[in-house]
């Protein structure tokens, strides 16, 4: 690495480190040095002891240590000490002395280059196609697509190349659709999974997923009703995608569904089977099963145990929608709707008569040859799928509001190749006039009886954030959950489940190992949030390989380092950033969309030169310094001597060793 190449990463015009040198470095710079070194003490500078330059260098900072190393060779060899490096990056990035570098790297210098120079830091493209609030932004796996969900009921999928431009776009609102707010790329990127909310009463939470081929057009493959619409729906396989119902089976109490969907209509058969149940788990206190996603982590069969149904407290000391509100109207809708089907319970089953034309041809379907059918199905309806897997979602126990993670562990599924017709419709009819018993005079005991004659499925791991989860994000190994929370105030009591405890104003990121289940690393927290506990912002996250991201109330989106764990930068917006996502080919891209109608596109200052494009001229990210996010070092205590200072240090020196 040249002194030149350093030089352009810590002195770009607008930097911080360039507002404190007050200038670029010139050619005219290093030979001013190098004149001074001659006039002052001719060719003896050269024989400086290394020791006495340390001492001197620890006193510079990043572009006064570069310029330093231009002045000859010995120079240049001592500015380029590890050590030193190793001190400026704990000094101004504000990392804790005791952590080590980074897994895999051997240099401070490339560290502090990194944290730099290759972040995402200029703003290369702001898109204002769409007309609303934009709420998710997703990437293809290949890096070269992402989608943009809206309240304006668009999907858009862009090409990621510079100049972005779009590709596609659909108009849900064809569909009775209010907005989209959640997408998602097939493993192969062949396919897209969009999320959306239906038009209806304000305190309806009815949603659905439709998903379309990504061709020379959206093409709609199928569309699968969902509530509630968080859910949100998540890609199983390349062919097949999760969804989700609710059924109320009492006050507060009710029963969430999921359930494993083709990504495709069969028209081959009517018995072959385009959803088969996955689980069926039992909610209380008004909670439900919310933001589903899959992770692939080979774990070993004793770190899971499928039958614990293992709670986990991650606090040392017990400390979507676009918008909370549906949330609690969600539990009032269930509440004015459970006195109608009180209602129609107490009325019974009638006594149905089935008509002759019909009754024979339920029978029929018993006749169909299995083998025919097996016969119509392609390979690409198989599941592909070799591997467990963990489903893992949001829930809640103590109230309404999302604060517990749910883990259960899938094992490989065989989706169904043909439906079990069961018995014939009269039959089916006559079983059902004979169970039911009218002599339940509550219909609550009803529902009761309903709900514990049920088998579900347990949980096999609770992970208790004692807060109100507003995000959730997997690294790319699938290794590690980045989680947004609001934490409750310690010693918090629930004594109503619709009335949880007031959130704070500060977003923490907890990081769960999912190999150990157990939570890891120190609680990252530089964003904010403003919205009471019912009106919570859904506030979305990503995380590459090097860097984790999200968004924030307070109009800026933040990322983090991984391993350093402190925060680098914050990318401006006019409003409420709701969400972002890297590119997963490309760490130093990053775009951020948010409330303002805005997509913004981030590179860093070394992707920004590739592409051709002047850094000088474009609007920046502010960079986050120690000063900033709170943190301080031992030797951010030392006092930096100015130029001047410097200049008449090292004479001194010089005349005291009799150079």
């Amino acid at each position: 690495m040249t002194n030149k190449e350093l030089i352009e990463c810590f002195t770009d015009e607008g930097s911080t480190l360039h507002n404190h040198l007050g200038s670029a470095v010139l050619e005219d710079d290093v030979i001013h040095i190098v004149e001074n070194r001659k006039r002052l003490l001719g060719d003896s500078w050269y024989h400086i002891p290394k020791p006495l330059l340390l001492n001197v260098f620890q006193y510079l900072s990043a572009p006064d240590l570069i310029k330093a190393g231009l002045t000859c060779s010995t120079w240049q060899q001592t500015s380029t000490d590890e050590l030193l490096w190793r001190d400026l990056l704990q000094k101004d990035f504000g990392v804790d002395t005791s952590t080590g570098i980074r897994p895999g790297q051997t240099s401070w210098l490339k560290e502090y280059k990194r944290l730099s120079y290759h972040t995402p830091h200029c703003q290369t493209s702001e898109l204002r196609k769409h007309t609303d609030q934009v709420l998710h932004v997703s990437f293809a796996h290949n890096g070269t697509m992402f989608t943009t969900c809206s309240k304006d009921g668009y999907v858009v999928v862009w090409n990621s190349n510079h100049p972005v431009t779009i590709k596609h776009q659909k108009d849900m609102t064809k569909f009775c659709w209010k907005f989209t707010h959640f997408s998602q790329f097939n493993q192969s990127d062949t396919l897209l999974l969009v999320s959306g909310v239906h038009f209806g009463l304000p305190q309806s939470t009815s949603g659905e997923i439709a998903v379309f081929s990504l061709g020379d057009d959206l093409e709609l493959q199928c569309r699968v009703l969902m509530k509630p619409y968080d859910i949100c729906g998540a890609w199983y396989s390349d062919q097949h995608f999760l969804s989700g119902d609710v059924h109320r089976l009492g006050h507060l109490i009710s029963q969430s569904v999921l359930w494993l969907n083709k990504a495709s209509q069969e028209t081959a058969s009517e018995h072959i089977p385009i959803m088969n149940q996955m689980f069926r788990f039992y909610n209380c206190n008004g909670s439900s099963v919310r933001a589903a996603m899959f992770a692939s982590c080979p774990v070993a069969e004793s770190s899971l145990s499928t039958t614990s149904n293992e709670i986990r407290d991650t606090s040392s000391n017990s400390s979507s929608n676009h918008s909370g509100k549906d949330e609690e109207a969600y539990f009032e809708d269930m509440e004015k709707n459970f006195e109608l089907d009180s209602k129609e319970l107490q009325c019974g089953i009638p006594n149905l008569q089935v008509d002759e034309k019909y009754a024979d041809d339920a029978s029929d379907v018993s006749e169909i040859s299995e083998a025919s059918v097996d016969t119509e199905l392609s390979d690409d309806d198989e599941l592909c799928v070799q591997e467990d897997k963990f489903l893992i979602f949001t829930t809640g126990s103590n109230t309404f509001s999302p604060h517990q993670i749910g883990i259960k562990r899938i094992k490989p599924i065989s989706f169904p190749r043909r439906m079990d017709p069961g018995l014939p419709f009269r039959e089916r009819i006559a079983n059902l006039n004979r169970e039911y018993q009218p002599s339940h005079e509550n219909p609550n005991e009803v529902q009761n009886e309903i709900a514990e004659g049920t088998e579900y499925d347990e949980v096999d791991h609770l992970i208790d954030l004692h807060g109100h989860i507003i995000g959730m994000g997997l690294s790319p190994d699938h290794r590690f959950l980045y989680v947004n929370a609001r934490p409750w105030p310690p010693g918090y009591v629930v004594e109503n489940p619709l009335m949880p405890p007031p959130c704070a104003q500060e977003i923490d990121i907890h990081v769960i190992d999912l190999a150990s289940m157990m939570e890891c690393g120190k609680v990252l927290r530089s964003h904010i949030a403003y919205t009471p506990f019912n009106e919570c912002f859904f506030i979305a996250l990503d995380v590459c390989d090097e860097f984790v991201a999200s968004g924030a109330e307070d109009k800026h989106g933040y990322l983090w380092d991984r391993h350093y764990e402190t925060c680098l930068n914050k990318y401006p917006h006019q409003d409420v950033v709701t969400c972002v996502a890297f590119n997963p080919k490309d760490s130093e891209m990053l775009v951020t969309v948010s409330d303002d109608c805005t997509v913004k596109v981030w590179h860093s200052k070394h992707r920004a030169k590739e592409l051709g494009l002047d850094s000088k001229l474009l609007p920046k990210a502010h960079e986050v310094r120690k000063n900033c996010c709170g943190h301080r070092s031992v030797a951010s205590s030392i006092r930096r001597p100015a130029n001047g200072e410097i200049k008449r240090l090292m004479s001194r020196f010089a005349v005291q060793f009799g150079w």
